[in-house]
């Protein structure tokens, strides 16, 4: 069931009681730790949780160093032009048009920090860039202004709204976790290749969680795709990152990431039917415990 992508807020969050079914499906998750939350003031990226996001955190680094060697290349040079070649420390300025070997300098070391640059850039793009084969394929859509989810190979499907102030403690949520915490958040196994397939039904979305280092635009009518591995269990947040309308700032994203027998307890709580796609490639029922039920 989707709500009609032009809907009011009020709309929504009264739709947003059809899907109760997936919000008491994640009650039954254990207790997890924030992980991905932004800082107040903070300078930083986020800690990364996924080797994408090591290659981005890694290369903004460097490129940083770079940046700063280079500018304090240029400050030195106009420090020094400034004193010695002033016009009362240099009253007869030489009159020569064309410097060869200093052409050549300021044109071949540009080129070669771009070469630089570019053996550790193109690598982490294609590493982003070429899907996995997915262990988990989930499509999420973007309206104004939430999240559509759906795990393709089980059949469920549920929206996510922003929580506000007063609903954050009934969802386990801090106050700090208000703009970023939704009702009901992506599940994902941990230590597993997620493929999201990432679309929009309105307008230009982007579906960006930083503590994985990825960011894909949902373009109607196209499906883009990113994936991730996250390592470590915990919750993470991200928020749209294209502007999408007058409320933008209020279609967050939460994922939740567990075991692989939480992942497994969550999907049959919502009901996944298993016959035709397994869970997670290479699970095999447990028969001793069907026979028992």
């Amino acid at each position: 069931m989707t709500i009609h992508k032009y809907a009011s807020r009020a709309v929504a969050a009264g739709a947003a009681t059809l899907f109760a079914g997936a919000a008491a499906a994640e009650e039954a998750l254990p207790p997890l730790p924030f992980r991905g939350v932004p800082e107040p003031g903070g300078l930083n990226m986020q800690t990364p949780v996924t080797a994408l996001a090591r290659e981005v955190v890694f290369l903004d680094t460097m490129l940083n160093w770079i940046l700063a060697a280079i500018t304090l290349l240029v400050v030195a040079l106009l420090i020094w032009v400034i004193l010695f070649h002033n016009r009362k420390a240099n009253p007869e300025p030489a009159r020569f048009t064309h410097n060869t070997p200093l052409e050549i300098a300021w044109t071949v070391v540009p080129a070669l920090i771009l070469v630089f640059i570019g053996i550790f850039t193109f690598p982490a793009l294609r590493h982003q860039q070429v899907m996995p084969e997915a262990e988990v394929t989930i499509k999420t859509t973007g309206l104004q202004w939430y999240w559509d989810y759906e795990y393709v190979d089980h059949g469920i499907e549920f929206s996510s709204f922003m929580l506000e102030r007063d609903e954050l403690a009934d969802y386990g949520y801090e106050p700090e976790h208000y703009l970023l915490a939704t009702d009901t958040a992506m599940v994902v196994p941990v230590g597993r290749d997620i493929v999201v397939q990432v679309t929009a039904a309105d307008v230009l979305h982007a579906w960006t969680v930083p503590a994985f280092g990825v960011k894909q635009d949902g373009v109607p009518g196209r499906l883009a795709e990113l994936w991730f591995n996250a390592e470590e269990e915990g919750v993470y947040f991200g928020q749209c990152s294209e502007l999408c309308g007058i409320n933008h700032a209020y279609m967050p994203i939460t994922v939740k990431v567990v075991s692989e027998e939480e992942y497994i307890a969550w999907l049959e709580r919502q009901g996944a039917d298993f016959a035709q796609h397994p869970p997670l490639p290479g699970w095999e029922p447990d028969v001793e415990l069907a026979a028992t039920e």
